[in-house]
């Protein structure tokens, strides 16, 4: 029986991560604090960036940002943060948790915000840009990060797809007021489900923590250190219970070990992918920017008829994925839409071709045959 070839698929290191969460339950320290400190301090060495906590989920990091950004700044309830409607849902959802107002900017040929766009949409509501970058691709962000700087306005980095990336040599994270990166588990950088927020302001780091353990101000960790239990503490704030805890991080220390050279073997993945399709009329393939080292979380085409070919590689057991859908199309922001035509044609285009460490030669070979004989057949 001929085996199924999924679009993501998490590859584990089991006996290290076993070892790493051995050993917070023979110590028995499972929560936050531990070893969620030393991925934390992992991860700021290997981005270079000035701050990293540990959370939950990308989804609390992008959540949280807008909160802390809302509350200190002043913000009011139906200001504009300007994001893309060609994302994964949660983040726009983070901007009407806090009862924000999104506005979508149309995308260039990157699949990311256009610059042009970003800057005819932004009016004297307009508090913060949410960058995506869908794919691992970073577009224009130095120029989006100018207009940014030039505007007065908060950058958001969803760096969900960016762990590894590195663009001009550095981590785009640095061009961010604060970068948000996914560790869910079909991401670059697998745990079960984990995520970390990067503020360059360290007050706002140092708030981040507290607001994402209740408003407490101080972790059950800090209070348990010298050997004595200090109960006492303060909650000055209501906060959310967003922090990560040791056993998602131990498993995120492993998987940073391996993560340049993972995502070198999705490099070369996507490589035989672009050199496979490069010049086919029938196949748009997603520009990479100049100086950007690319994490290659998915390898993206365009074709003219989607349905027809994702029903083709179903019925050769390869299964492609869509990233992403307009969230326009979806309920809760069809009260936000506006025109977006490179959106619409990108979301009803778009595949994403398997890509992850399972692949052989031999499935990536299967991948591009059952893709060229289904566009062949008209598919």
């Amino acid at each position: 029986m001929t085996e199924s070839i999924q679009v993501l698929r998490p590859l584990y290191r089991t006996d290290e991560v076993l070892d790493e969460i051995r050993t917070c339950l023979e110590v028995g320290w499972t929560g936050m604090g531990f070893r969620t400190d030393e991925l934390e301090k992992k991860w700021a060495d290997y981005t270079g960036l000035p701050n990293a906590h540990f959370l939950t989920s990308a989804t609390a990091g992008l959540h949280l940002a807008l909160a802390i950004y809302k509350l200190r700044e002043g913000w009011q309830d139906c200001d504009e943060v300007i994001s893309t409607a060609l994302t994964f849902v949660s983040t726009n959802h983070a901007i009407l948790y806090e009862r924000l107002r999104p506005v979508f900017a149309d995308v260039d040929g990157y699949g990311c915000i256009d610059p042009d766009e970003l800057e005819a949409l932004i009016t004297n509501r307009t508090r913060a840009v949410i960058f995506v970058a869908l794919g691992g691709n970073t577009g224009d962000l130095p120029r989006i990060a100018r207009i940014c700087r030039e505007r007065g306005l908060k950058l958001v980095l969803d760096a969900a797809h960016l762990a590894g990336a590195r663009l001009d040599g550095a981590d785009p994270g640095a061009l961010a007021d604060v970068s948000v990166y996914s560790f869910q588990a079909v991401k670059n950088l697998p745990t079960a489900d984990s995520g970390m927020i990067c503020f360059k302001d360290s007050e706002l780091d140092a708030f981040a923590r507290q607001m994402s353990w209740l408003g407490i101000d101080k972790s059950t960790h800090q209070r348990s250190q010298g050997g004595s239990y200090r109960w006492r503490y303060d909650v000055p704030n209501v906060g959310f219970k967003y922090h990560g805890n040791s056993v998602m991080a131990a498993m995120g220390i492993v998987a940073l070990r391996y993560l340049d050279e993972d995502n070198a073997r999705r490099r070369e993945i996507a490589a035989r992918y672009q050199a496979a399709f490069e010049g086919d009329g029938a196949i748009r393939t997603v520009p990479v920017p100049e100086g950007l080292v690319h994490p290659r979380h998915v390898f993206q085409i365009l074709v003219d008829n989607r349905d027809a070919l994702l029903e083709a590689c179903y019925d050769a057991q390869v299964y492609p994925g869509v990233h992403y859908v307009s969230n326009a199309d979806y309920a809760p922001y069809r009260g936000f839409a506006r025109p977006l035509p490179r959106t619409d044609d990108f979301s009803r285009g778009v595949i994403s071709l398997p890509l992850h460490l399972h692949l052989g030669e031999v499935d990536i070979d299967r991948v591009i045959s059952v893709v060229r004989s289904a566009l062949e057949a008209g598919g």
